[in-house]
């Protein structure tokens, strides 16, 4: 009992750090705001805090909305769920990656607030191609399939955040990254494995093991270009980066599905 209540509290706290939506403060007794452990319901979490939006999509499939009003409606209370959280980082890495004459410039660059250039053309890529993607889905899958799948894209793009923060250093010691510390092994093993079947079991029914493939290997080459890439300018990974790598994986995934199914 007592390993299901960690897990439950660990959930509740990966909804917290992921979204906006609020959390009882029971499961926060006693914790010293560490997510090292906690990551291992970054899947799970994900598929919690995308189940508005994916019930969304069904009910507009359903009712035959336009694929492309049912996409943008999606994702919009997906932005409304998460506070914009991951979308904030993806433009704050774009800047500062794509900005930075070194890696100091841009980690300054990452910290400004303002957005530049760099990170309004990673937020019109982001949204366009994602809605692009499940516009495309909701054209060939039924309402339920549609909502499955996003479901299993969302436990994809959370495990992917994890991996990332994994495999890379911190690249400032005084970042939100680096204060809430560093995933455990076995707790980045099991939202891998755990990310992973969360994933099949909600895609595969609905879809083709080609399809699951495809997005899972388009998740993989997402997360490891875009680490070799915040390496080399920054040195590790950022709060921002791992959001932005939550967007990346997103639109991999999204992307894949869309050509295979």
């Amino acid at each position: 009992m007592t390993a299901i209540q960690d897990f439950i509290d660990d959930t509740a706290r990966s909804v917290a750090f992921l979204s906006r939506v609020p959390v009882p403060q029971r499961h926060f007794i006693g914790h010293d705001g560490r997510l090292s452990r906690a990551v291992r319901a970054f899947p799970l979490a994900g598929v919690l805090i995308v189940l508005p939006a994916a019930a969304l999509a069904a009910v507009l499939s359903a009712f035959h909305a336009p694929p492309a009003l049912l996409a943008f409606a999606t994702l919009a209370l997906q932005v409304l769920v998460t506070g914009a959280l991951h979308e904030d980082g993806l433009s704050d890495s774009a800047d500062g990656i794509g900005g930075g004459r070194d890696r100091e410039s841009a980690l300054v660059i990452m910290k400004d607030s303002r957005v530049g250039s760099y990170g309004v053309v990673a937020l019109v890529l982001s949204f366009g191609l994602r809605a692009a993607a499940i516009a495309a889905l909701a054209t060939v899958l039924t309402p339920s399939a549609l909502g499955m799948a996003l479901l299993a894209v969302a436990a994809a793009s959370r495990t992917a955040m994890v991996w990332h923060w994994s495999l890379l250093p911190p690249a400032r010691r005084d970042g939100v990254a680096a204060s809430v510390g560093e995933p455990e092994r076995g707790a980045t093993t099991f939202a891998l494995i755990s990310g992973a079947l969360i994933a099949a079991l909600l895609l595969l029914p609905h879809g083709t093991v080609l399809a699951f493939a495809l997005a899972l290997a388009a998740a993989i080459i997402a997360v490891l270009t875009f680490d070799r890439i915040a390496m080399r300018k920054i040195g590790g990974h950022t709060g921002d980066t791992i959001g932005a790598t939550q967007q990346l994986a997103e639109m991999s995934v999204l992307f894949a599905l869309a050509l295979a199914l």
